[in-house]
């Protein structure tokens, strides 16, 4: 099944993708957030839809939202492609990195990325998010995927100035407004026959920059999803996006590229759909 939230920002309601066309499901259930997950409310809507429920049809020109309501964490994992470390000139960690992003970042798929106040290094990075269907805690490798209530699309925005030359930790780098693009939809375990092989690009005006393959990630999902519950509890609706590829602005030779205003980011994954962003300069709300 393929989950979509569509609306005006703060308003989105839950929908779901049969057959290319969007399906407005809040009769059936309130939103996709850590409830819907926790009570494994996807059986009402697949109960309605075996009963023959008829749902309102969507437009799709509507306003996509993030595939999920405001999770309690996003939490992101640097550096988990061989060929992303070696173009920025990082050690190949030995156990993942760990970061980051707030919830306050997520937006929807095709929103426009606002490159914050006095920002010179905005970046992009695709990336395979999965979003966690149960409370997780100390889970075993073997039983990590019986957690993973599905796939999605994530562009990790991140400002490398900010990550990597002003101090501390990567987050203040990572979390500005608007710089999680989530979507356009949430795909469950069942629509992907392979997680660990599905081609993934970006593109900045056309251009190719980050063309991969998930084959490539240093750390599985259930690797992840067993080592991510031995330090916190996962909880339902909590999104982990699994690293990018090389091609990202930071390590463009010989000058990196940055994005700015204008600029249209377009990306994908196999199975996963394509989202594209346009970006902004910030102005004062």
């Amino acid at each position: 099944m393929k989950l979509i939230r569509f609306g005006n920002e703060g308003h989105e309601k839950p929908g779901i993708i049969i057959n290319d066309t969007w399906y407005d499901v809040s009769g059936v259930v309130t939103d996709y957030n850590e409830a819907f997950f926790a009570n494994n409310e996807i059986e009402k809507i697949k109960s309605a839809i075996a009963a023959g429920t008829s749902f309102p049809v969507v437009e799709p020109s509507i306003r996509l939202g993030s595939v999920v309501a405001r999770p309690s964490k996003i939490i992101c994992i640097g550096l988990n492609y061989v060929d992303h470390c070696l173009e920025t000139n990082a050690p190949i960690p030995t156990e993942p990195v760990l970061f980051f992003k707030s919830t306050t970042a997520l937006c929807g798929p095709n929103d426009h990325v606002v490159i914050p106040k006095n920002s010179v290094k905005t970046d992009w990075e695709v990336e395979l998010a999965f979003v966690i269907g149960k409370k997780a805690s100390y889970v075993e490798e073997a039983d990590a995927l019986d957690y993973v209530a599905g796939y999605c699309l994530h562009n990790d925005y991140s400002e490398r100035e900010f990550q990597l030359e002003r101090g501390g930790q990567w987050a203040k780098g990572k979390g500005c407004d608007t710089f999680a693009p989530l979507g356009p939809f949430l795909a469950t375990p069942d629509e992907i026959a392979d997680v660990n092989n599905l081609k993934m690009w970006l593109t900045v005006n056309g251009k190719t920059y980050q063309n991969s393959n998930t084959l490539n990630l240093v750390f599985k999902i259930p690797f992840l999803v067993h080592y991510l519950s031995q330090f916190m509890t996962l909880l339902p609706g909590d999104v982990i996006s699994t690293g990018t590829p090389p091609g990202v602005g930071l390590g463009i030779k010989p000058e990196p590229v940055y994005v700015k205003a204008g600029d249209v980011i377009e990306l994908g994954i196999e199975g996963l759909g394509t989202s594209k962003q346009t970006a902004v300069a910030y102005t004062k709300k």
